[in-house]
């Protein structure tokens, strides 16, 4: 029989004061396999794949690599044994070409220690050709898609020789059409005798790309399956201990007045380039619109502009018939539920307790949170909130007075949805909301959006995910080099319509057809 080429053996981690992220879970992977690794939020999986990477330091338990017991203490001595990790979020310099990106800190040097520039290239060319990654490696990070950024990533471990590579939601930030490519270079690595170890949430692509999956639920170990002799629905149950639904539970309805829309808005970064391009749009009350577009053609610059964080050059932005266009955020946050993508630096204030960030903003605007005019926080009440969230969005805590940063990030974006999503505001800006989140945790995300749906609130949904848009979403405009190229219902469209739109954009798909 043949050996694992990791084993892990009753790991335990504790988190103080004492949470336990890991109660004794063995797994064993092999080489040659791509093995998933799912669970809820707080399940322990990404901690699992930290302490085998280094990044976090077992309280007990055993690793072996290749039938030799390790111990990483740190991911230079991982990668030294052949054992790296991908991140989802891409860690890369925008200025630098792929070549330079991928031999930084491992730099081929010729005499007096001088990189040797032409033999670093061809080793990166090298490493391109032989797992045909398709990359051109003179091109700056900067110019290239989201997909081309992630091969980066992995061949940057390639270079390095490992023969384990963890990948944390490796499909997250890339469209349908990129995927496939993704998973056939992936299948390729593992016939090549690489091992790939995955964190996914999207329990379809595990399925359709894993040999061998295991299962997480509050810091155990639940199974190991084979792909083939599972389904959705089974992994969906085991994860959360309940029945999941996966279709849709939106009700049809008759859409309101606007709530929001801009008019025209136009903005320029500071290199004086256009980013935004007279969009224009609008959000009725009890309607869903969705925005979906490959991550850079404008979704971030068109949040900042609506939320006061930069300033267009033209239009207007207008919520219940008051001009915004220029107002303060806190008088904007009066009007606006706010759910940033990037929860650590916009969304909370990770170093605070987790009670200060539930009562971020609520503190200035709901009377409840405060005594004497706001001159005084009303603990109690916060604390009597922050259990609201806590039972609500079912969210993995131990005190109130814990940091932020000590919650999972599946966590700390449920209290963030909690937050945001109770504040009594007309109109609710989300922006990926359930990215990283377990699938118990979407279908209950969803099922609250569709509930302030049918109170006739707003909301505007920025996803990369499609199936989350066609969901939920009453129509989805395709938002391409800065300008809105659709709005379509989602019920005279589909998926490959809407994927291709954002690789596209009409512009050229419409070229096509006319050839």
């Amino acid at each position: 029989m043949t050996k694992p080429i990791i084993e892990m053996k009753n790991i335990i981690k504790v988190f103080p004061p004492n949470v336990v992220a890991l109660d004794s879970v063995s797994a064993d992977f092999m080489q040659g396999e791509i093995h998933a690794i799912v669970g809820e939020n707080g399940a322990g999986k990404s901690t699992l794949m930290k302490v085998l990477y280094g990044l976090e330091h077992a309280n007990s338990g055993e690793i072996f690599f290749q039938e030799v017991k390790i111990e990483n203490k740190n991911a230079g001595e991982a990668i030294a044994r052949g054992i790296g990790m991908v991140h989802q979020e891409i860690l890369l310099i925008p200025e630098y070409t792929v070549w330079e990106n991928i031999i930084l800190g491992e730099e081929p040097t010729g005499l007096f220690g001088k990189i040797d520039q032409h033999a670093a290239r061809e080793q990166v060319k090298s490493r391109i050709d032989e797992f045909q990654f398709n990359l051109d490696p003179d091109s700056k990070v900067e110019d290239i898609s989201v997909a081309a950024r992630q091969k980066v990533e992995i061949l940057k471990l390639l270079y390095r020789n490992v023969s384990v590579l963890i990948l944390d939601e490796p499909t997250a930030v890339l469209t349908p059409q990129e995927i496939p490519q993704l998973f056939l270079e992936l299948r390729r690595l593992a016939k090549n005798g690489k091992t790939i170890l995955f964190i996914s949430h999207h329990l379809e692509e595990v399925l359709e790309l894993s040999d061998r999956i295991t299962v997480m639920r509050k810091g155990a170990k639940i199974a190991t399956v084979d792909a083939a002799n599972t389904s959705k629905d089974s992994l969906a149950q085991m994860m959360v201990g309940r029945e999941v639904l996966f279709s849709s539970q939106r009700i049809e309805q008759i859409p309101g007045e606007v709530v929001f829309n801009t008019e025209n808005l136009s903005f320029r970064d500071a290199n004086l380039r256009i980013r935004l391009e007279n969009v224009s749009l609008s959000v009725r009350a009890g309607e869903i619109v969705g925005i979906a577009g490959v991550e850079g053609n404008g979704q971030l610059e068109l949040v900042n502009c609506m939320m006061g964080m930069s300033k267009p050059f033209q239009g207007k932005i207008v919520v219940n018939n008051c001009d915004l266009t220029h107002a303060e955020i806190l008088e904007r946050r009066r009007f606006i539920s706010f759910v940033s993508q990037d929860r650590s630096k916009m969304g909370a204030s990770i170093k605070d307790s987790i009670l200060d960030n539930v009562r971020m903003t609520h503190h200035r605007l709901n009377p409840k949170f405060t005594h004497w005019k706001g001159l005084l926080l009303n603990d109690v009440y916060a604390r009597k909130f922050t259990a609201q969230i806590e039972k609500a969005f079912a969210v993995v805590m131990g005190s109130a007075d814990n940091e932020f940063r000590s919650l999972s990030g599946g966590n700390q974006q449920k209290v963030i949805l909690g937050r945001e999503l109770l504040l009594d505001t007309p109109f609710i800006l989300l922006d990926q909301p359930t990215r990283g989140l377990d699938v118990g945790s979407i279908e209950y995300v969803h099922e609250t959006i569709l509930k302030m749906r049918g109170q006739n609130r707003a909301i505007l949904l920025i996803s990369a995910d499609l199936e989350e848009l066609f969901r939920i979403a009453d129509r989805i405009l395709v938002i391409f080099r800065g300008k809105i190229v659709a709005d379509l219902p989602v019920a005279q469209t589909n998926i490959e319509q809407i994927g291709y739109l954002m690789l596209e954009g009409r512009e050229k798909i419409n070229a096509a057809k006319t050839d």
